[in-house]
């Protein structure tokens, strides 16, 4: 079973530029999550979205590659159903002329 969330954006601390520490920017999430689904033990989607916003704006990264990392890492802990994890981070406001971002699948 696949879990998506697309496109789940926010305001939040991230990044090494004076600016970034101070003001929140906009990022952009998307999350693929694999999982064996069973009938009673699933993976509430809704706690999901919840978790990876409280994670970026609670953690403040100075790098966005960090902040997926680790992000990574507090998904799976806190929903050990997870056995594949894809999980990108854009931030869509940084540059004039275009949308930056990293990503990474994580499996278990």
């Amino acid at each position: 079973m696949k879990i998506l969330i697309e496109n789940l954006t926010f305001f939040t601390i991230i990044g090494i530029l004076e600016n970034e520490r101070i003001t929140p920017q906009q990022v952009i999430v998307d999350c693929i999550i694999d999982y064996t689904y069973c009938k009673n033990n699933f993976i509430n989607y809704a706690e999901v979205s919840t978790s990876i916003e409280k994670t970026l704006q609670d953690e403040k990264f100075y790098l966005i590659e960090e902040a997926l990392e680790h992000l990574g890492t507090t998904l799976k802990n806190s929903f050990p159903l997870i056995n594949e994890l894809h999980l990108t981070i854009r931030k869509p406001t940084i540059l004039q002329n275009c949308t930056v971002g990293v990503q990474n699948n994580f499996i278990f």
